[in-house]
């Protein structure tokens, strides 16, 4: 058996995948509505709308099979998600890639296979629209087209999904995408273990000078620089997100209140080592708020917004009078 390769951009393509908030989130008729087309089109048992995690292929909506998720090791989605183009298996008993696959030598006994690629707006591989049989097939061009254009239609709904819950001009989650991925990765804890979670509330300092001296555009560029900073200093289990304005929020999953105070060291060091570097005529400056709670005394997510943010205004106040 022949595992999938990774995507060389595998890391970006993850981080794409888990913005979207989709993963383990329940059947939705927009994704449904798709596969069941698929199903009753090309005469085949399953049908399946599959996102490409890091160790697993998840099914966002999945007709005809009774399981919700796979191993990547022998997905054969993830092969499909290494190119552009669709990925067509015709009898995976004769293919020196699959003939000894776990899912084509036992349930679902997998013979014909065709998956088409479903891309993020970056052109990265989230998953794919894919039909199964257990029998061989072969699909004419007007068939591959019809695929594609059902998997356009899947596509198009992830990108929905996409706009709804990102910051256009920053990239990272907004309010609503920020609200979304916190509260379920706190449902996703062990509820018998207790689990930390801290929240860091930045707001620039001097935003409204660097908008005035230099303009709007560089104004933009600050927002979009210091949250590619959040991005790349923080951890893949932290989640960014801008509420709005110059103000940015990360929450710290297992980071104590102390070790949330050492993580905004090193990222005040980071933003210092950027201003530095970035020769842009403006520096990057901010004031941070943190506030803490755990799962099994668990403070509501605008609650701890707020005490962050009341804490970020007095550190701010501190600053502003040691600066005077």
């Amino acid at each position: 058996m022949q595992a999938p390769d990774l995507p060389e951009n595998e890391t970006s393509r993850l981080n794409n995948l888990r913005s979207l908030c989709v993963l383990d989130t329940p059947p939705e008729e927009r994704f449904d509505r798709v596969t069941r087309i698929a199903k009753r089109m090309f005469n085949v048992p399953i049908a399946l709308i599959s996102l490409v995690d890091e160790n697993r292929q998840w099914f966002k909506s999945c007709i005809g099979l009774d399981a919700v998720e796979t191993s990547r090791d022998v997905s054969f989605c993830g092969h499909a998600i290494l190119g552009s183009e669709p990925f067509i298996i015709p009898d995976a008993s004769k293919d020196q890639r699959f003939h000894d696959n776990p899912l084509v030598t036992g349930a679902p006994y997998i013979r014909f296979y065709a998956g088409v690629p479903l891309s993020y707006v970056d052109g990265s591989k989230l998953g794919t629209l894919c039909i199964i049989d257990d029998k061989p097939h072969f699909l004419t061009n007007e068939d591959i087209e019809d695929l594609v254009e059902l998997a356009t239609m899947a596509q198009n709904e992830l990108i929905a999904t996409h706009i709804a819950t990102t910051d256009e001009l920053t990239n990272v989650l907004n309010r609503r995408g920020f609200m979304s991925q916190s509260h379920k990765q706190i449902a996703s804890g062990d509820p018998l273990k207790k689990e930390i979670y801290t929240l860091a509330y930045f707001d620039l300092n001097g935003f409204k000078q660097i908008n005035d001296q230099f303009g709007h555009q560089m104004g933009d560029k600050a927002l979009k620089n210091f949250a590619a900073l959040l991005q790349q200093k923080f951890r893949h289990s932290d989640i960014v997100g801008r509420l709005g304005g110059d103000e940015f929020v990360v929450l710290l999953r297992g980071a104590t209140l102390e070790q949330g105070e050492q993580m905004m060291v090193r990222f005040k060091e980071a933003v210092q080592d950027f201003n530095k570097e970035s020769k842009q005529p403006f520096e990057l400056k901010f004031s941070v708020g943190l506030t803490t709670t755990h799962n099994q005394e668990m403070k509501p997510l605008e609650t701890l917004i707020y005490e962050a943010d009341q804490y970020m205004y007095q550190n701010k106040s501190k600053q502003s009078k040691a600066a005077h």
